[in-house]
């Protein structure tokens, strides 16, 4: 995976599915999108450490909430499960780890009730 490669996965989400939660999410586009998350966050928590004011991690937070959401239920649709599994979450620990095994798990390699099987074209054509 190369820096262009992450780019070019984390632009597809923010910038051409910003509000889409209709669809499929691969599971290559949805962990590297959370990796560059993951990295975003502590570079703007490193920046609210050093300014000491916790302003960037939380302009950042909230300018990634519906990217992050909308991510998460094509992912879930990836795996033939409706968007509304996404509540699960709202179970302490025990509905996160479902999440969490359920993001990990094989994609249906057929279409299913929510489209076609997702291409990662956009990423290895960076």
């Amino acid at each position: 995976m190369t820096i262009q490669e992450l780019k070019a996965v984390f632009l597809h989400v923010v910038k051409d599915n910003y509000f889409n939660f209709e669809g499929r999410a691969s599971r290559y586009e949805f962990w590297w999108y959370v990796v560059c998350n993951l990295v975003i966050s502590c570079v703007c928590s490193l920046i609210d450490s050093c300014i000491g004011i916790a302003i960037f991690s939380g302009l950042c937070s909230l300018a990634l909430l519906l990217p992050n959401l909308g991510l998460a239920v094509r992912r879930l649709h990836d795996i033939n499960k409706s968007g509304w599994w996404i509540l699960i979450s709202l179970i302490p620990l025990v509905g996160w780890i479902i999440l969490l095994v359920w993001a990990a798990q094989k994609s249906d390699e057929s279409e299913n009730d929510f489209g076609p099987v997702p291409t990662d074209d956009y990423a290895k054509a960076a």
